[in-house]
């Protein structure tokens, strides 16, 4: 098993992308590494497992790829968080801001139903306003997020802000 710090190792960081003075943590070193990658799933699966969850959500796009193998470890559901106007269905949708924009997200109206323990989970988390979004659309369908699971914590940018109530575990904070 690799150690932690070893982790770090499989995550690039690109300078300026997508816009200048953006630090991106890309994810394809430790996704092309299965030893590294089933490190990270059986982290996160063992440190939210005591919050409980009926279903995974997973934010679009690359939270779709830890959320996939977290709900499969996990037994659950997945449904999916995605950017406006790639579901077919019904949605409930919502706006915010990122370090470099505006956003919006949407799910369908049924992805979670009323009492439901949701797990968030995404690739990153940065400024916290996706995951911010993303809670405010579960709650709205009258489903818990139990706590957001992410991959890296960019701790700088202070994203914790927005979960206050709600546990944030990561496997690697920088």
């Amino acid at each position: 098993m690799l150690s932690s710090d070893k982790i770090e190792d499989y995550i690039r960081t690109v300078q300026d992308f997508p816009e200048p003075g953006i630090a991106f943590k890309d994810i394809s070193p430790l996704l092309d590494n299965p030893k590294a990658f089933q490190q990270v799933i059986d982290e996160l699966a063992e440190k939210s497992a005591p919050y409980g969850c009926d279903k995974v959500m997973a934010i679009d796009a690359r939270g779709f790829i830890f959320g996939t193998a977290l709900a499969q470890k996990l037994g659950v559901g997945l449904g999916m968080i995605r950017k406006a106007g790639k579901l077919p269905y019904t949605t409930v949708t919502t706006s915010y801001d990122l370090e470099y924009g505006r956003s919006t997200v949407e799910m369908h109206v049924d992805a979670v139903e009323q009492g439901q323990n949701i797990l968030l989970v995404d690739d990153v988390l940065a400024t916290g306003g996706t995951a911010a979004a993303a809670i405010r659309l579960i709650e709205e369908c009258n489903a818990k997020v139990t706590a957001l699971a992410v991959l890296v914590e960019l701790k700088e940018l202070e994203g914790q802000q927005y979960f206050k109530h709600i546990p944030v575990i990561t496997n690697v904070s920088c």
